[in-house]
């Protein structure tokens, strides 16, 4: 078997090694339930919390302020079904851009049907939602405002510290949801001036199935799952403990190397992009290298499908930006709304690095890349 080259960070991530180990001494030592009242249930309660501090240092939260969830679809759609419940007294107009992933999107598409008013905000041909412009859709009954802190497809970075700014002022509630960004690049709540921010652990190394919802102190939020008292009573249900360390572990190995990380990615991305543009002058790149997540590059090879691309070197594992369905092709919603056009949208590639990426991998996938693209023009 040819040796695979794994360019899909942002799909899901490899479970760390130190983390497979939280997850079976948490199975081993820490099996009971949280909630009782006994020695081991205890002990359970202590792992747990610990837990939750780590996950609360890595965004410079307080530990009460963190809700353990199943993942990044939960955490969504808690913040924003739950925070229209909880304001619609004040009023049912609410903001969101129109690249946010699909478990934001359809959350506030429910509520367009249950009588709320949605805007959805186009970004500019960069993939990047102007604040300015997103203040403009801003109205008295503007109760919510959900921007995603960095882009899953194009990496993009949002100006979510500046669109907190103008929410604040305008005592707008703010969720953003980063996903995609803890872990990869700092993220300070503080700063950022966020109410709600979604984690999910699957992209940070964690398995999947467990994430996180950060609630700011004295933000209330109408429960969206109804049973007993579990998470400071705000999501019911016995806490999966073992995968709650597991995504403490991973926030804890990450806190210290994002910045070193980062910067090393970026070097890889940035070289990795160099070698096919000097091969292949048809190369369109999405985002600048500078807005964009550090291990994120979205390019396209217009005239190409993506898909074939990938399906003629199945040793180089990473995403397009369309999706094939009933021989039609669909293009992503997110290069619809920069107003991408078609034939490049469906030569788009999304590789994503980690930090398991080496040097190496970088100029085999290259090669690989470069390869079979100039093959496929010459066909």
């Amino acid at each position: 078997m040819p040796e695979l080259i794994y360019l899909d960070y942002n799909a899901t991530t490899p479970v760390m090694t130190e983390v497979r180990q939280e997850v079976l001494e948490t199975l081993g030592n820490f099996w009971a339930n949280p909630s009782s009242s006994h020695k081991l249930g205890q002990k359970a309660k202590e792992h747990l919390e610990k837990a939750r501090n780590c996950v609360a240092e890595l965004i410079n939260a307080f530990p009460e302020e963190i809700v353990f969830t199943s993942g990044g679809t939960e955490s969504n759609n808690m913040a924003i079904l739950g925070m229209a419940m909880t304001q619609s007294a004040k009023g049912k107009h609410l903001v969101t851009s129109r690249i946010e992933h699909p478990s934001v999107l359809n959350p506030f598409v429910h509520l367009m049907e249950m009588g709320f008013e949605v805007d959805f905000v186009g970004p500019d041909k960069t993939g990047i939602t102007s604040p300015e412009k997103l203040a403009t859709f801003f109205r008295p009954d503007t109760i919510m405002c959900s921007v995603m802190l960095a882009n899953n497809e194009t990496g993009a970075l949002q100006p979510v510290e500046e669109i907190g700014k103008i929410c604040r002022q305008k005592n707008i509630i703010f969720h953003t949801d980063a996903a995609q960004a803890v872990g990869k690049i700092s993220v300070d709540v503080r700063r950022l001036g966020c109410d709600l921010l979604t984690i999910a652990g699957h992209k940070l190394y964690a398995p999947k199935g467990i994430g996180a919802l950060y609630i700011k102190k004295g933000v209330e939020l109408e429960n969206i799952l109804f049973g007993a008292g579990q998470e400071m009573g705000k999501r019911p249900g016995t806490e999966p403990v073992p995968c709650a360390c597991a995504l403490g572990k991973a926030a804890q190995l990450l806190k210290g190397k994002i910045e070193q990380e980062g910067l090393r990615q970026t070097k890889l991305r940035e070289r990795l992009f160099k070698r096919l543009a000097a091969k292949i002058k048809q190369i369109v790149r999405f985002v600048p290298a500078d807005k964009c997540l550090p291990n994120t590059l979205a390019i396209s090879f217009p005239g190409l499908s993506g898909a074939t691309i990938l399906e003629a070197m199945p040793d180089v594992m990473a995403s397009t930006g369309a999706a094939c369905h009933d021989r039609s092709v669909a293009v992503s919603h997110v290069l619809s709304a920069m107003g991408v056009d078609r034939s490049v949208a469906i030569g788009m590639l999304r590789l994503s690095l980690g930090i398991y990426t080496t040097e190496e991998e970088i100029e085999i996938a290259a090669n690989k890349i470069i390869d079979t693209t100039l093959r496929l023009y010459k066909e």
